[in-house]
């Protein structure tokens, strides 16, 4: 299905599979006189929810992304990522704001298979990038959501982009339902940012424990107090240590396990997950998870890396087959600690 919001005749759509319905189902709540829309959290970090947020302020933060990748009427866009979030909503707003044509593809880990034109405009997980590599060159300007951008994977962007000799934009954004998708962006493509750099109108600073408040009056009229630990430079640039919420305690040291899982991610291809475990020693045992078969190649690479602190490496290595994850493919670590659980339970 093919949405034109630059000649928009709703009478003229045909939804043909449950992913279009949706899509049809959300484009006439927009179109419709409520001047709010319904948005579901992922509930990656705690149970989902679902409230209610004014469409000026979603029109307000597509325009922040449109002007800030120059994007305009007449472009394409491809939308791929579930419509009951915040994400794929996102996608339709900038779309009908920018009088954008928008292909509807089924999300799926493969969403650019059946691509056979270039678009202007695409936004994908990083799940969904790692299984789209060969089609990347096609797409202008991609942004990459939902989880961190690996190492791993940023190298592969890069080598498979660099045999193609491909001009395609890549970014990884900073953002949540609260602040209507991201409002920072940091470049991978062509040139490589280590910090995100926040949108006009949009101002940062830590609190007491160091993490992440944002002021975005334009797509949230509250301060907003993130649960993320960061680093600040020149005012409106940041760096992502990691979530205060899944630091690890072990033995009275703290660790931040998404640079943990940063610095495993350069040397093995597989997903990897740091939890703390309870233990009655250490206050929290650090465990390391791979996503795959267990390997002693694997096991032998893990063993050779060079932590900075002898207390970053893994008391315990468990290989699972699936690392559980969102609908819109963030890691759940609650769920992941479930299953370690059980596994040891059994």
């Amino acid at each position: 299905m093919v949405i034109n919001f630059n000649n928009l005749r709703i009478n003229n759509l045909h939804s043909q599979t449950e992913f279009e319905k949706k899509v049809t189902f959300f484009l006439e709540e927009w179109l419709s006189y409520s001047e709010t829309v319904k948005v579901q959290t992922s509930g990656s970090t705690g149970a989902p929810k679902v409230f209610e947020i004014e469409k000026k302020k979603m029109i307000n933060s597509a325009v922040m992304t449109c002007n800030f990748l120059g994007l305009k009427e007449g472009n394409t866009a491809l939308l791929c990522l579930p419509v009951e979030y915040i994400s794929g909503k996102m996608m339709m707003v900038r779309s009908f704001e920018r009088k954008m044509k928008l292909i509807i593809t089924d999300p799926s880990l493969k969403p650019l298979e059946s691509l056979d034109e270039e678009i202007d405009f695409c936004a994908m997980t990083p799940l969904q990038v790692e299984n789209s590599l060969d089609k990347l060159y096609l797409i202008k300007n991609l942004i990459i959501g939902g989880a961190t951008v690996s190492e791993n994977l940023r190298n592969k962007i890069i080598q498979t982009l660099k045999l193609s000799n491909s001009q395609t934009q890549i970014f990884e954004t900073y953002g949540m339902s609260e602040t209507l998708s991201h409002i920072a962006l940091k470049q991978l493509m062509p040139k490589a940012e280590d910090y995100f750099t926040a949108f006009e109108n949009v101002s940062i600073n830590k609190d007491e424990r160091g993490c992440l408040q944002i002021y975005a009056p334009n797509v949230n009229s509250d301060i907003l107090k993130t649960n993320d630990l960061v680093e600040i430079k020149d005012g409106n640039k940041f760096r992502f240590l990691g979530r205060i919420d899944n630091v690890i305690n072990s033995g009275g040291a703290k660790i931040f396990p998404e640079e943990l899982e940063a610095l495993v991610k350069k040397e093995i291809p597989n997903e990897v997950v740091f939890l703390g475990k309870e233990d009655e020693s250490l206050g929290q045992k650090l465990i390391l998870i791979i996503e795959g078969v267990k390997s002693k190649d694997l096991i032998q690479k893990i063993s050779e890396i060079q932590f900075e602190k002898n207390f970053h490496k893994p008391k315990e290595i468990i290989f699972i087959n699936e690392i559980p994850r969102t609908p819109n493919g963030k890691v759940s670590r609650l769920n992941l600690l479930k299953i370690i659980d059980e596994k040891r339970d059994n």
